[in-house]
């Protein structure tokens, strides 16, 4: 079984959160659906670099601030017979630097959190994205989170 992780890469404009959701190409898994960024994590590596490492490959970008959402993505993969449980990453990023879509990716959104449902149809994924914004909301991001990169 690989081991994964999910990234959140998020913009505070105008005191509202704004979640960076990427739309899949037509040629890799989950072609068509809109997706925060994620990934395997390799051999030798921690989870926390696999993440930075899947935000740059897949935006070119660096996150501001990186730190630990204190929960997971959890979910039954019916074709590998495999429950995942994902740890999950909020990723501050800069609005307005450019973005750089790999292979994986055909289109980019900045979506309000309140119009999450709309683009990201996978619950846990949505519960994520609201979990960070709440934590983010509330100034409420420990220490023991951040990465100190």
């Amino acid at each position: 079984m690989s081991r994964l992780v999910d990234v959140y890469p998020y913009s505070i404009e105008k005191d509202q959160i704004q979640f960076l959701v990427l739309k899949r190409s037509a040629d890799v898994r989950y072609a068509g659906q809109w997706r925060m960024v994620g990934g395997k994590v390799k051999e030798n590596e921690e989870a926390t670099d696999a993440a930075i490492r899947e935000l740059k490959e897949e935006t070119g970008l660096s996150p501001d601030i990186f730190w630990t959402i204190p929960s997971i993505n959890q979910f039954y993969d019916q074709q590998s017979d495999t429950i995942h449980h994902i740890p999950a990453f909020g990723a501050q990023v800069n609005h307005s630097e450019q973005l750089s879509l790999n292979h994986e990716h055909r289109e980019w959104q900045w979506v309000l959190e309140d119009d999450v449902e709309d683009y990201i149809k996978w619950p846990e994924q949505r519960r994520l994205m609201n979990l960070l914004a709440n934590i983010v909301t509330d100034n409420e991001i420990l220490d023991a989170w951040i990465n100190k990169q």
